[in-house]
């Protein structure tokens, strides 16, 4: 059976308050950096399915993160999904 290597990156909705990336926002001019703006911060999500086509490993990671991988209610995701070479 083929096997897919998922990444799921999750990101809080706009207008959803980000007090982590708000911090780092506040740090980055003190730290040299006073050219960065909008700081955002998320969750990056690996994992690799075993299943029998790209649509059904796409089906799958899609329901996990609607099922537990993410709040849909304060964040958003994107889902990418590539097949891992047969050894």
């Amino acid at each position: 059976m083929p096997r897919y290597e998922a990444q799921v990156e999750v990101t809080h909705r706009p207008g959803i308050l980000d007090p982590a990336g708000a911090t780092v926002e506040r740090a980055l001019p003190a730290l040299g950096w006073a050219n960065v703006s909008q700081v955002r911060i998320g969750k990056s999500i690996r994992l690799v399915v075993d299943a029998p086509d790209v649509a059904t490993a796409t089906a799958q990671v899609d329901e996990m993160c609607h099922r537990i991988l993410t709040n849909p209610v304060i964040e958003d995701y994107s889902l990418r999904i590539e097949e891992l070479t047969r050894a």
